[in-house]
């Protein structure tokens, strides 16, 4: 049979070379120069700020990885293929199957090395990209320190599923994709060059054939065998429970057993492959395969199927108990939860002594509550000022120009004051650059001109102002320059939470001028001439070569590096400018909550972040999703998102500080028990000397560390189930808790409630502490089941008290409470006249407060906002919940008085906002009936003359809003004030006349 003559491969033109060689030679150097550029940059960065240890260290990985990845599965895959291409067989029988492969042959041959060259450097660079991703991993696995504490499944120490088996997976898994296209690559080889002769008759396989796949595939299932001696391990991460993680009854008694028979019968099925390399009988290797087969599908699957499904599911609650107590400790040991305090919150409870049980009945003595009352600093803290609300009114009162603002979200904070301990919301007056006018946005004024914020402002949380501007915060520190009761030496903010626009990160040239060019306050705190400076701290990158000049030009895309005189020899550039972003850069292997803050520290502005080490390797700890489970009512507005990542082991291990002024990024080790994180350690000793102790932490530092909320999200969300001790009441899911909706984002939102900060005194504490608290309802049920509150005092710190109510209580939650709050009867109307077209009622948070042996009041403030441009929130009314009844009135001390009688007010922090006022008398039990005035509606003036009033006044505090005239605005906010006052008067009068 003659053969047919081989298919030419078509050619290019010369000119067709050059055109697509130079297309190339331009994608490759525009590709290299950006790398290269943004890789220099980053090393600026780190340069600048000290942690070039950082940047070396992952540099070094990931060239690590890359190199010994690529270089394994490039070569290794390479070598296979040139093998079976160098024994291919020197004569092949005569076939139409060997006549088809052989144009491929003729194609290949001449250009067999590039090809070959090409198909080691394409695998190689593609594994070793994957392979560098992985480079904690590898640090981690390289750098391990034990946990001292063992897994009770195998004796192991937690260090060797948390470090070592995630990297023995990693290299397993590599092993086997080096093998498997080894063999790939092997039998197309062998294919086309006919040791492979799959229509030829005769013979199949040339004998070198044979032995190079018989040895390829026996590797890969002594890798098998190595992947069944691993999964052993793996069945402490098993689903297999349905309510609980890790190893069950199954696991343990059926699939742990089959494991170790699947190790042996692999075993023996690799020497079976390899036996045939001398016995050249395929049925050997056949056989044995089988037998892998049948096993794996018979002792790996059907075995334990059956168990489940015949022994465990009957009677499940029995047969898994021994295994879920283990999964109940380890979750709670991976969450931090593992020495909880529980309180049983139910009768004969003394304050300041050993926590007992409190009375919560409908009967409960309300005069033995208002005693503890008037001696709980609780409600002399009550905090009236919600951060969540009120961004809008610090821009109104302390945004001086248009050049600065302040977050969505305040913050909370506590300053010791003349001796007593006191919260503030606080913020800093940030860069807002997209506050700019038109005139002002030019690349000179946006990065040289107007290049920071200045000045700190915080007002007490528990005080707003009275008399005409009522209801505003009384900011006992702020304006410009900055002066009150928190002395500020440093106010100008080069780093804050505004410092990014759209994802964009903005960046500032500063310095190198002869006059001051900065924009930093209005001469005199304000008027229209400004005062200018030029920045001489550390931070910044100086770029006064031309190479650095052209640097920046290139990464940030701008000519002007080049060409403005604003650029010069003693210039710097700030960037990466957001404290969250700037911490995650420096410790690539923290994980940081979503909400910094600012504190004086010295006189200086410090951020203050909560960095944590995490792990999805914590053995029969319950998995979840981090951004899922940190995400509440508030996520997103002033506060970042946690990555979506899986995980199921978490410490605050860090805590960090950025200097507002001059960026420096510090890390203190937060080592609070007698032994730090083992995570936190790996890494230490991987980035030795960025880490400082605890010990070089200042007191003041100390006393402005929080509790971290994203943290105590996870805690709380966690304790909803595992709070559960006894086994099989966990299985049951008896006594299951759920964390509330925020009842004052209904029904808009179901996102979960935030936690709040308050200063309180919990239960068995002496006197009042800073603390982050939340309520928790039962299952499926509005009702309260729990309290959980986390200490922030530097003597107690981290220390989280449960306050439990029985079980049988029909105690309200808190959308039950907000839900009395909108249709109590003296309320409602109010919200009616608060909503219209000029304003609208804004509820602030609803705080749950303990009070000793009283049990827990819910306070919230109630604030009216003007819908208009320029609107902005002012305290109105506050509300207040006990049992089943409200209060409701314009200060805390009156809405007191009416839930627990006279002399409650007293203990409240605006009890002298209205002196001489006759506090209405006690609402009755029905929480839709109010209570009469106090005049008894005598002298009212009609509905219609009060409502034209309100709405007179509304018109007038919308005019005032839109042009910012404060004093129009608290002449408006007390018209009113007295137009309400006159409608509820003359409505109660208008009830209580006799009918005709």
């Amino acid at each position: 049979m003659a053969m047919r003559p081989p298919v030419p491969v078509p050619t290019l033109s010369r000119r067709a070379k050059l055109v697509i060689g130079a297309v190339a030679v331009l994608l490759v150097l525009f590709t290299v120069i950006g790398t290269l550029t943004n890789v220099y940059v980053d090393y600026l960065w780190f340069d600048e700020t000290d942690f070039t240890e950082v940047f070396w260290t992952e540099v070094q990985t990931r060239a690590l990885l890359f190199a010994v990845t690529g270089v394994a599965t490039g070569g290794l895959v390479a070598l296979a293929v040139h093998l079976a291409y160098r024994f291919r067989p020197t004569f092949r029988p005569m076939s139409l199957e060997q006549q088809n492969l052989e144009r491929y042959r003729q194609s290949i041959e001449p250009r067999r090395k590039t090809l070959l060259t090409a198909l080691a450097v394409v695998l190689g660079l593609f594994a070793g990209f994957t392979a560098q991703g992985s480079w904690r991993t590898w640090l981690e696995f390289r750098n391990a320190t034990d946990f001292g504490r063992v897994d009770p499944q195998f004796g192991l120490d937690i260090s060797f599923f948390v470090f070592d088996y995630p990297f023995y997976r990693l290299a397993l898994g590599f092993a086997f994709a080096i093998v498997l296209l080894a063999l790939i690559g092997s039998v197309l080889t062998h294919y086309v060059f006919g040791g492979l002769r799959l229509q030829t008759p005769g013979q199949k396989l040339s004998g070198a054939a044979r032995v190079q796949l018989s040895v390829l595939v026996g590797v890969f299932v002594a890798l098998k065998a190595v992947g069944y001696w691993l999964d052993r391990y793996g069945l402490v991460y098993s689903n297999r429970g349905d309510v609980f993680t890790g190893a069950s009854y199954t696991d343990v008694n059926a699939l742990l057993p089959a494991k170790n028979i699947l190790v042996f019968v692999a075993a023996f099925c690799a020497l079976a492959f390899f036996a045939n390399v001398f016995v050249r009988n395929t049925l050997l290797p056949a056989g044995a395969l089988g037998v892998l087969l049948v096993a794996s599908l018979v002792t790996g699957v059907a075995y334990p199927a059956g168990v489940q499904q015949f022994l465990v599911r009957p009677s499940a609650d029995q047969r898994e108990q021994e295994y879920i107590e283990r999964a109940i400790g380890s979750t709670l040991d991976a969450y931090g939860l593992d020495e909880i305090e529980y309180v049983p919150y139910a009768q004969n409870q003394t304050t300041g002594g050993e926590a007992g049980e409190a009375d919560l009945s409908d009967n409960a003595d309300t005069e033995a509550a208002l005693a503890e009352l008037a001696d709980s600093p609780t409600i002399s803290n009550a905090r009236l000022l919600d951060p969540n609300v009120l961004s809008a009114t610090f821009t109104a009162r302390q945004q001086i120009r248009n050049v600065y603002g302040f977050p969505d979200k305040l913050d909370i904070d506590r300053y010791t004051v003349d001796g007593e301990l006191q919260d503030y919301v606080v913020a800093v007056r940030e860069l807002d650059q997209s506050g700019l006018s038109e005139n002002q946005s030019s690349w000179i004024n946006r990065h040289t001109v107007y290049t920071h914020g200045n000045g700190f402002v915080a007002a007490p949380a528990n005080e707003v102002v009275a008399g005409q501007e009522g209801g505003e915060p009384d900011f006992t520190t702020g304006n410009l320059p900055t002066t009150g009761d928190i002395d500020v030496d440093q106010a100008r903010i080069y780093y804050g939470e505004l410092m990014n626009v759209n994802g964009q990160d903005v960046y500032s040239v500063v310095g190198g001028n002869d006059e001051p060019r900065e924009f930093d306050l209005p001469e005199g705190g304000s008027g229209d001439r400004q005062i200018n400076s030029t920045y001489d701290g550390e931070g910044g990158v100086s770029i006064g070569s031309f190479f650095r000049q052209l640097t920046f030009a290139i990464f940030y895309r701008e000519r002007n590096f080049l060409l403005s005189d604003a650029v010069n020899d003693q210039s710097k550039v700030l960037y990466v400018r957001d404290p969250l972003e700037r911490v995650e850069k420096a410790a690539p292997f923290l994980t940081v909550d979503g909400d910094p803050y600012p504190a004086v520290i010295d006189g200086r502005v410090q951020w203050i972040l909560d960095g944590y080490t995490t792990s999805d390797a914590y053995p029969y700890a319950e998995q979840m999703s981090l951004g899922e489970a940190a995400t509440d009512a508030l996520t997103g507005v002033g506060t970042t998102a946690l990555p979506d990542q899986q995980f199921n082991y978490i410490r605050n291990s860090v805590k960090a500080t950025v200097d507002a002024y001059d960026g420096t990024v510090t890390l203190y080790a937060w080592d609070q028990e007698d032994r730090m994180d083992p995570v936190l350690q790996t890494y230490m000793k991987a980035f030795p000397g960025i880490v400082r102790p605890e010990s070089d932490m200042s007191e003041e530092l100390i006393s402005h560390v929080r509790y971290p909320e994203d943290l105590f999200k996870l805690q709380r969300d966690v304790l909803t189930r595992y709070h559960v001790a006894n086994p099989v009441d966990f299985y049951n899911q008896n006594d299951r808790w759920q964390v509330p909706v925020d009842p004052t984002q209904q029904p808009e939102s179901t996102d979960p409630q935030p936690p709040y900060y308050i200063v309180a005194q919990r239960p068995g504490d002496e006197e009042a502490s800073f603390q982050l608290t939340s309520a928790l309802n039962a299952y499926n049920r509005d009702n309260l089941s729990a309290f959980i509150s986390a200490s922030s005092a530097p003597e107690t710190y981290g220390e989280i008290q449960v306050l439990r109510l029985p079980g049988n209580t029909p105690y309200r939650g808190p959308l039950q409470v907000q839900n009395a709050f909108e249709s109590n009867n003296q309320v409602r109307p109010d919200l009616t006249l608060f909503d219209s077209d000029n304003s609208e009622p804004v509820f602030g948070n609803l705080l749950t407060l303990p009070i000793g042996n009283a049990g827990l009041v819910y306070i919230e403030p109630l604030y009216v906002q003007g819908t208009g441009a320029g609107g902005f929130p002012l305290l109105q009314k506050v509300l207040v919940n006990y049992q089943d009844k409200i209060g409701y009135a314009n200060t805390l001390a009156e809405a007191l008085t009416q839930v627990f009688g006279e002399g409650a007010g007293e203990a409240a922090p605006d009890s002298d906002v209205a002196p001489g006022e006759t506090p209405a008398p006690e609402q009755p039990a029905d929480p839709g009936t109010s209570p009469p005035p106090a005049d008894g509606g005598s002298g009212s003036p009609t509905l219609e003359a009060a409502l034209a009033d309100i709405d007179a006044a509304l018109d007038a505090l919308a005019d005032a809003q839109r042009n910012a005239d404060f004093a129009a605005i608290g002449q408006a906010q007390a018209d009113l004030q007295a137009a309400v006052d006159a409608y509820q008067a003359a409505q109660a009068a208008g009830s209580a006349a006799p009918a005709d």
